[in-house]
């Protein structure tokens, strides 16, 4: 039968994510809008934003925190072209970004000593094989695979080489060991519920020290560079930015940190989001059509959940009959006004992926599942 309970909030989008539980455009009345973002308000704010962030995450003294803008894969991409060439590289290769991060390093900086270590989507690559005498570029968290590393034990702390880590849809929901990272990002626009377009770069001293003893045999673009004159440019740590940051999107994020604190801080946000995860499980576990993509349980995601359809009626159709169905169950469920944006990542298997970061509320979450359940079965019943 159709559901008739509604989720209160139907974005389940996997990025731009949900704004945080009573969001409303009033939190902007105290933007800094009209102003130089040189200006001491501006900068105030902006520093404001790096030091809450850094405290709720609770990095290391000696680490830095600073806002890059082209959102994550800016950032990210900010990091390679000043980091890398000084030695071999590995990258660890499991879902759509971070194989865009292995083309960009054997297709534009050219590094001709790295090693593509992949694995297909829903698996992990053998962490064992990973060589830390060289630089180790992955994803923490991939977000179009659902798939992300149960923990850190697999990275050493008396690595020679550097850990460059795309964490973009992990910052705030899951546990990261800062020691065991050189270079880390993330985004607004995941977890914290924020505005796309700006990332934010974390450097641990290693890295810091690579920054100062490397010189890349590329150029770099302004927009990335972290040195100059074989110095780190601290003032970007600061409150000082490459380029003009919006003013809106800062207090926007500054009002999800905000709320992140309010909450309960950094355990809080992880609790909320394996909860999520939880109640998804418990109906994956009971469901005769859907499972996860990622079949080994500790390694699934907290926030970007995939599921694959196992029915045995879809998996003999045809692959191009197979991607419709999960494309008509996202459609139908936005005309119901239920869920949004749900149909799996474009390069990724066809399937189904739901975003269960802290700011979707759980009950809204209960209340979604039946209504896959019901809208799996209409598109079913109607296919030809």
């Amino acid at each position: 039968m159709k559901p008739t309970a509604m989720p209160a909030n139907p974005m389940f989008s996997s990025g731009p994510c949900a704004k945080r539980p009573g969001w409303s455009t009033s939190i902007f009345e105290s933007a800094v809008l009209g102003r130089s973002h040189r200006s001491l308000p501006a900068k105030n704010k902006l520093k404001h934003l790096i030091d809450r962030t850094a405290s709720l995450l609770e990095l290391p003294g000696d680490w830095s925190l600073g806002i890059v803008p082209a959102s994550d894969t800016g950032a990210f991409e900010m990091g390679m072209w000043s980091l890398l060439g000084a030695r071999g590289v590995d990258v660890l290769v499991w879902e759509s970004f971070s194989r865009g991060w292995a083309s960009d390093i054997t297709n534009e900086l050219r590094l001709t000593d790295s090693r593509i270590l992949k694995a297909d989507y829903g698996e992990l690559p053998k962490l064992e094989d990973v060589d830390f005498s060289r630089d180790v570029v992955f994803a923490w968290n991939g977000t179009t695979s659902g798939v992300r590393v149960p923990n850190a034990d697999w990275i050493p702390e008396n690595r020679e080489g550097l850990t460059l880590c795309d964490a973009t849809s992990a910052v705030f929901a899951q546990d990261l060991q800062w020691n065991k990272l050189d270079f880390v990002t993330f985004s607004w626009q995941k977890v914290l519920g924020g505005e796309a377009g700006f990332g934010m770069v974390i450097l641990g001293p290693r890295a810091v020290i690579r920054l100062e003893e490397h010189s890349p045999q590329w150029p770099i673009p302004k927009i990335f560079r972290l040195a100059k004159n074989g110095k780190l440019i601290e003032t970007l740590f600061q409150g000082e930015t490459i380029n003009t940051p919006s003013m809106l999107c800062v207090e926007d994020a500054l009002d999800a940190v905000n709320w992140i604190e309010s909450i309960g801080g950094l355990q809080a946000s992880i609790d909320r989001c394996d909860e999520n995860l939880l109640t998804v499980t418990d109906w994956v576990e009971n469901s005769n059509w859907v499972s996860f993509l990622a079949d080994d349980k500790k390694n699934r995601s907290n926030t970007s959940v995939c599921l694959k359809i196992i029915d045995p009626w879809f998996l003999n159709l045809q692959n191009d009959h197979q991607g419709a169905i999960p494309e008509q169950i996202s459609e139908l469920l936005e005309k119901e006004g239920v869920a949004f944006d749900i149909n799996g990542y474009r390069d990724a298997p066809p399937g189904l992926r739901l975003w269960t970061g802290a700011t979707v509320q759980n009950q809204d979450l209960t209340y979604l599942l039946p209504w896959l359940d019901w809208a799996y079965e209409q598109v079913k019943s109607s296919f030809h």
